[in-house]
């Protein structure tokens, strides 16, 4: 198939924005009538009527951003406009970046509203983080210091020696750099998974908690949507069951945005 494209400048920070943000602009619809006509007049003056005719979506603005410790909700009035406007143009529809963090009902909305193409990222990693986190935090009540991963602090530690990734992100005290380096929404922790001591820190993890059944008691502490399940079935918790469904939920909203169309939810982790 002859390749589909995006066209549009309204890209917002990779992975998030720098700063606390109380508004984030929504893109004006004289400017997305501009950057069509602009466009449109240099795929023809290059001969290239035909591939224009595969020109799929306009990424702009609808006025949704996250940060280290904020999300900004989508709010239909104030895309209105914005997503009338698209509806002049029947081949069109717009892709909407950093939907990170929106719930069920604010991605249906956007999707609703002809923002149809999503872009997420960081939320899924920071789903994984969750539960990695959550098994490590039962590892250590488990076990005694000499048998355990210790995963938490080993990743920090090849945070605080490799920080190029999560430094510029973090400002504040050391204190504070070390929450966020844990549990920040812009989730820089996700570029440290494949460092070759955490690969092996979170192999151990998996193989210490695969090795006996976990109490209920921790299931119920750290991972309480699972202790019904427990108490129904009396089975034990698949350890890599534990950690795709966490990914599964955040995933499971887009899809039901998302339903049948043809437009994709793209996966974003820059």
């Amino acid at each position: 198939m002859a390749p589909r494209y995006v066209i549009g400048t309204e890209v917002p920070p990779p992975g998030g924005s720098r700063e606390h943000e109380g508004t984030v602009h929504v893109t004006k619809v004289e400017d997305v009538r501009q950057t069509l006509q602009v466009t449109r007049q240099a795929f023809w003056h290059l001969g290239l009527e035909s591939a224009w005719e595969r020109v799929a979506a306009v990424v702009v603005q609808p006025g949704v951003e996250f940060g280290d410790d904020f999300v900004l909700d989508y709010q239909p009035e104030a895309a209105f406009d914005l997503a009338r406007f698209i509806e002049s143009e029947p081949r069109l529809v717009y892709e909407a970046h950093s939907t990170d963090y929106q719930d069920s009902r604010n991605l249906q909305n956007l999707v609703r509203d002809h923002f149809a193409i999503l872009k997420v990222g960081p939320a899924l990693t920071f789903a994984f983080r969750e539960a990695v986190f959550a098994l490590a935090m039962m590892e250590e009540a488990l076990l005694p210091p000499g048998e355990r991963s210790n995963l938490i602090a080993v990743l920090d530690d090849v945070m605080v020696r490799h920080p190029e990734h999560w430094q510029k992100y973090y400002p504040g005290t050391p204190a504070q750099q070390a929450f966020k380096r844990k549990y920040s929404l812009s989730d820089r922790i996700r570029y440290y998974w494949i460092a070759p001591e955490v690969k092996v820190a979170f192999e151990r993890l998996l193989k210490n908690l695969g090795e006996q059944p976990l109490p209920l008691s921790l299931v119920s502490q750290f991972l309480p949507g699972w202790y019904a399940r427990m108490r129904a079935t009396g089975s034990a918790i698949p350890i890599e069951a534990i950690l795709l469904e966490n990914i599964g939920a955040v995933l499971q909203d887009y899809a039901l945005a998302v339903g049948d169309s043809n437009f994709p939810l793209i996966f974003e982790d820059k």
